[in-house]
């Protein structure tokens, strides 16, 4: 199947919180968008791999998109080289996505940063016609996306460009409460984290009303770029 965005986290979870909003956006103009997880998310202190993976497959509902694969890196002890770079170059031919959505490149947790370097690697070697992958036996042709965007996380990054989600906030919401061991629930008796707060909710919502404040809208989600984005005309911008 071929899409037009794959977003990648390197945890279940990171795509939700990052640009959910946006991908719910895209979905509803014509898009076809799936998500890629590289690890279970088995290091989190809340819940469990498994959990989260029915959590990941319920969110993948609320947001509509066309598949959701988890390729099962080792949480916290991947690596950026050639056994991992391969096994996301395989999803992308195998997809063949215009635009890639990944981890922040640089943030509070480790994963995020080697993973944001780790899927921009991929994206380029997966256009050389040298590096050879298949897929059920059968070569894949080379692709190279279009354009890597990362989407921010814990730590406040300026960003490049930002995409208004206002309409898409109550999906936004949902995707990320499906992963009801993370995040806060009154009910839960397990221990306290960095994200297991009402405040950390907050927080998030408060950096998408700052970015949309920028363009006049009352929600936005923020991205930043690895080389400069191109527009047709000065009247494209907000």
């Amino acid at each position: 199947m071929k899409i037009d965005i794959l977003a990648i986290g390197v945890h279940p979870d990171d795509v939700e919180l990052g640009c959910s909003g946006t991908i719910a956006k895209h979905i509803l103009l014509g898009k076809k968008v799936g998500v890629l997880d590289l690890t279970l998310g088995e290091l989190g202190t809340r819940g469990s791999a498994e959990l989260r993976t029915k959590e990941a497959t319920e969110a993948a509902k609320i947001l509509g998109v066309s598949f959701r694969t988890q390729l099962k890196f080792k949480d916290g002890f991947f690596e950026n080289n050639e056994t991992h770079q391969k096994q996301i170059i395989e999803v992308i031919r195998k997809h063949q996505p215009e635009i890639i959505l990944c981890n922040a490149i640089n943030d509070r947790h480790p994963d995020h940063g080697r993973a944001a370097k780790l899927v921009s690697d991929a994206c380029f070697y997966s256009g050389l016609i040298k590096i050879e992958t298949s897929d059920n036996g059968k070569t894949q042709n080379a692709w190279r996306p279009k354009a890597v965007y990362h989407y921010i996380q814990d730590h406040y990054i300026h960003p490049d460009f930002v995409i208004d989600i206002t309409d898409f906030m109550e999906i936004k919401h949902k995707a990320i409460m499906a992963f009801s061991s993370q995040f806060y629930n009154s009910n839960s008796s397990e221990p306290e984290t960095p994200i297991s707060s009402k405040a950390f909710i907050e927080t998030i919502n408060s950096k998408m009303a700052l970015w949309g404040r920028t363009i006049g809208v009352p929600y936005a989600e923020g991205f930043t770029t690895e080389r400069y984005p191109g527009v047709n005309s000065l009247f494209d911008l907000k």
